[in-house]
């Protein structure tokens, strides 16, 4: 552009200077951008390694991450507006308090707002944080892995990344796994028939449940006095077709508890099938009445003179 200034006539020569400076402002402005930007990024990254070194939570670092990075481009963008002169009282307003709470209340029922608020009640009220696991419902449970402006990220135990909005994940009722003690509690259920011996089904689900090398002792002292079960195991509901028998089993987490329960499925069914402990399948009874007896008895009788 400056070497064009050779090629352009005296009466063009005040505009040119002018578009001239224009574009120059514009590009200090962002490169200057990016530079903060790039800054910014590389604090963060930086304190973030040294917290995660130090074992500490980087859960409020990389949420306040992408908000200083926000923060940055906007101010550039709002000092680019200001080199345009129907722009600048735009610019002017938003960089103002009254304005960005104008902005705020005009916007405030969007979903955008919405997530942002709802990041912002994550990283303050801490119902998780990076690296719990979490449940939200039956098809999403998984490690939490980041926690961006609009959405909460989380890797299933199938690898796959769920993306869920933080406007939603604020009004579910979600379960964390890791928050205060990381000792989980898994109900090993097993229904039995009702003609099967129920103290033998009961001593052999607990006999599994205290060999498997998860089980942890989560008893108290008192208990442990009194010669208390390591695992509890009681009856808890007769259903149509079936007894229902629950363990009660603890395990460190609740990656330990879940392969444990999956092992003793396995292994409770094998000593069921030895000790002839049937888990029997849905059926019903039909009861019918003499009348209907008498008939189905002729109808039969007619059936076999006939073949």
């Amino acid at each position: 552009m400056a070497l064009g200034f050779i090629f352009i006539d005296e009466d063009h020569y005040i505009t040119a200077r002018e578009n001239f400076f224009l574009v120059f402002y514009l590009g200090i402005v962002a490169v200057l951008t990016l530079v903060a930007a790039s800054l910014v990024q590389t604090w963060f990254r930086r304190n973030i390694k040294l917290r995660i070194e130090n074992n500490e939570d980087i859960t409020s670092y990389k949420f306040l991450r992408y908000i200083a990075i926000f923060a940055v481009y906007f101010l550039g963008v709002i000092l680019m507006l200001i080199a345009f002169e129907s722009m600048r009282s735009f610019a002017a307003t938003a960089l103002g308090g009254a304005g960005i709470i104008a902005v705020v209340a005009g916007v405030a029922s969007q979903e955008a707002l919405s997530n942002l608020v709802g990041g912002l009640f994550i990283i303050f009220f801490k119902p998780f944080k990076l690296g719990n696991i979490i449940k939200v419902d039956e098809s999403m449970v998984g490690t939490v892995t980041d926690i961006t402006l609009r959405h909460t990220i989380i890797r299933n135990y199938e690898n796959k990344m769920i993306v869920i909005p933080n406007a939603i994940i604020n009004k579910e009722k979600l379960i964390n796994y890791d928050l205060g003690t990381p000792i989980c509690c898994q109900w090993i259920e097993i229904g039995i028939s009702y003609s099967s011996d129920i103290d033998l089904a009961k001593e052999i689900m607990r006999d599994e449940c205290e060999n498997h090398p998860n089980l942890i002792d989560n008893r108290s002292e008192l208990d442990k006095y009194n010669n208390v079960p390591k695992v509890a195991v009681r009856v808890i509901s007769l259903g149509d077709s079936a007894v229902v028998i629950r363990a009660w089993t603890w395990a460190s987490n609740y990656n330990q508890a879940f392969s444990m329960k999956c092992d003793l499925f396995e292994s409770i069914k094998k000593r069921f099938d030895k000790e002839d402990i049937e888990i029997p399948f849905p059926h019903q009874t039909v009861v019918f009445k003499e009348k209907q007896i008498d008939r189905f008895k002729n109808v039969i009788k007619v059936t076999s003179e006939n073949s």
